[in-house]
């Protein structure tokens, strides 16, 4: 992996994990209404990730999420060795953002999120997130030469912010880096393995389905 491939990755999940747990932390100062709260964090996301996308693309394929590096190793576009580097920059810059995110609102650097995510249907809910992220990158970048996969990724997310019952974590290497924040985005470290297996399971699911609907036969 190049250095530039590797600094885009990192700056591109750390952002991305900085503005789930920073808009949260801002969301629940602003307000009391949780349905308002989580708008907030819905449309923070939203335009980071049209952004960063946008930006990062043309350097690492702007991947910021495990699922979407197994997605492109599955599909022979990376070398397993080269996916294993994505992924641990990916872990590291989620970390780091989160870090950031807490200190800029005075809170622990390091603090774990008393969160528990653990019952069925909000595993349910990752696998759905996660299978519909996949399913929109492997359609969408197929279509005028992949120009608008940013606003459509936004926008998947940031609408099932609100259609699933998990809040659409869809990430791996963010979910692990938000159980280090007790506030409105955390989720505790014994619900990250649930959340992971079941975004993994998404992944290979709407890996799956694009593959059907883009076939000929």
């Amino acid at each position: 992996m190049k250095i530039r491939t590797a600094l885009a990755e990192f700056l591109g999940t750390a952002l991305l994990a900085m503005a789930v747990v920073g808009s949260g932390v801002m969301a629940t100062n602003l307000t009391k209404d949780v349905g308002l709260q989580l708008f907030i964090v819905a449309f923070a996301t939203f335009l980071i990730l049209a952004l960063i996308i946008q930006m990062f693309a043309p350097i690492s394929g702007a991947h910021f999420n495990p699922a979407v590096t197994l997605v492109t190793f599955i599909n022979k576009g990376i070398s397993l060795a080269t996916a294993i580097q994505y992924v641990l920059v990916q872990v590291i810059g989620g970390f780091i953002g989160v870090v950031l995110a807490n200190v800029m609102f005075n809170l622990p650097a390091i603090g774990a999120s008393t969160h528990s995510k653990t019952s069925s249907n909000l595993l349910l809910g990752e696998v759905i997130a996660t299978a519909g992220l996949i399913l929109v990158i492997q359609i969408v970048s197929k279509q005028s030469d992949g120009r608008y996969v940013p606003i459509a990724v936004a926008g998947w997310i940031g609408s099932a912010y609100f259609f699933t019952s998990s809040t659409t974590f869809a990430n791996p290497a963010v979910t692990f880096a938000r159980a280090f924040s007790d506030t409105f985005a955390g989720i505790e470290i014994n619900s990250v393995p649930g959340f992971v297996a079941a975004q993994l399971i998404g992944a290979v699911i709407g890996l799956a389905v694009a593959k059907g609907l883009s076939s000929e036969r």
